[in-house]
């Protein structure tokens, strides 16, 4: 099995370009399935997860042409809409077929989901939306099947918490139902963003883009046309996590292809903690700073701050010169890193979902083990800083949804290398 080998202590300095965000391609490549003409993506990361929803496509019966950043998928062939448990268990995103399968072909079974062990992600909000929409859906054997005879009808969907999955799922399954949607209490995130205009490109018409009040005119069962290239969004999580390696190492490196209204959350905290940024255009440099300072994060939907960042914030945390406050307020089981950074010389408590990070004068390299994807990237952050050398194992979650990390990160001066053990 694959794992890291780490020496830490390695001044950077470079660029690093940030691939499309994993997030938004995947809710990009589901809504493929309500078109039956071939839809150009381009700018996909090249990660395990886009390989997997790919996959899970042609299983379905679609054509699929992939080659590095490019997909040209061609859903007008599909013959199934039973998406098997083998692909669904791999990666919780899969639930994201329910919606388009449903609105496009009134029929589905799709497998409950896998994915990281992060605690409880129900899927209780994409059933009741659907549902909303008309949709009769029973839990048969392990799968959802989901049945709309006579097509879906628009009507009023509320969820009861702020949902991204389910937030997608809704806006699919409304753009080929009959009259309008409103979907309230919406997901505000720049991936929900992305998929509201993509739909609008193909004939539905979303309004309220970017608030929590969606409202999806839909196209009454014609099949969306995506007849221009649909291009992925840069990375906000991906780039969050490279300005966390400049902070922690004390390097300078500048972000290249990067939305920076995306990550500003991360900038701020960072600011926060003492560093300086050099911003123009798509660009960000994080410039060295002398000592970090403490930082309080509270973890929040976007534009507050992400859970997919905050392993890596505790990261650099671990080096600051003051103590620091991280709560978690959307996952349970979202500190499985705490015990591994503490393996690595970090002294960190938890109480409940807050964890409180001491000040250590250095980061001792150790083998430690990834438990989630930003798990994976909290510890390779960690060990860019460590003395000596770390191995992290399991790192099968980093391919789920780093593109390139070894490559990227040799690029700017890190020891890092991908052995067998």
């Amino acid at each position: 099995m694959d794992y890291l080998e780490i020496e830490g202590g390695c001044k950077l300095s470079g660029n690093v370009t940030i691939s499309g965000a994993k997030n938004s391609a995947l809710a990009v490549i589901a809504a493929t399935i309500l078109s039956d003409k071939e839809v150009t993506l381009t700018n996909l990361p090249n990660v395990v997860d886009i390989r997997t929803l790919l996959k899970l496509l042609t299983m379905l019966g679609a054509k699929v042409e992939h080659n590095d950043t490019v997909a040209k998928i061609d859903c007008s062939t599909i013959s199934s809409t039973r998406a098997v448990y083998e692909i669904v268990a791999q990666m919780r995103a899969s639930i994201l077929v329910l919606g388009p399968l449903l609105s496009r072909f009134k029929h589905c079974e799709v497998s409950l989901p896998g994915g990281c062990a992060i605690g409880q992600r129900p899927i209780d909000l994409h059933i009741k939306a659907v549902e909303a929409l008309g949709a009769e859906v029973t839990l048969e054997q392990g799968y959802v099947v989901a049945k709309a005879e006579d097509g879906l009808k628009g009507n009023k969907i509320i969820f009861d918490k702020i949902t991204v999955g389910g937030t997608e799922n809704a806006l699919m399954a409304a753009a080929m139902a009959d009259g309008v949607t409103e979907i309230v209490n919406a997901a505000k995130e720049p991936e929900i963003v992305q998929l509201s205009e993509m739909l609008n490109m193909g004939g539905a018409k979303v309004e309220g883009i970017g608030t929590g009040r969606l409202k999806v005119h839909g196209t009454n069962g014609k099949p969306l046309d995506f007849s221009e290239p649909v291009e992925i969004i840069p990375d906000r999580i991906e780039a969050g996590t490279y300005l966390c390696v400049g902070a922690i190492t004390n390097s300078e490196i500048t972000l290249d292809k990067v939305n920076v209204e995306h990550i500003q959350t991360s900038i701020e905290k960072l600011e926060a903690m003492g560093c300086d940024f050099y911003i123009k255009n798509d660009s960000v440099t994080i410039k060295p700073v002398a000592e970090l300072k403490g930082v309080n994060i509270v973890t929040t939907e976007y534009p507050g701050f992400p859970t997919d960042m905050q392993a890596q914030f505790m990261a650099v945390a671990t080096l600051a010169s003051e103590d620091s406050l991280i709560e978690e307020r959307l996952f349970e089981n979202r500190f499985m890193h705490v015990s591994e950074l503490n393996r690595l010389g970090a002294d960190i408590w938890l109480k409940g979902n807050v964890a409180a990070v001491r000040p250590v004068k250095e980061l001792i390299g150790a083998e430690v083990m990834a438990t989630d994807l930003r798990a994976s990237s909290a510890l390779v952050i960690a060990a860019l800083a460590a003395k000596g050398t770390t191995k992290i194992r399991r790192i099968y979650h980093l391919d789920r949804g780093y593109d390139r990390l070894e490559e990227k990160l040799s690029n700017i001066g890190a020891k890092i290398v991908r052995k067998k053990s």
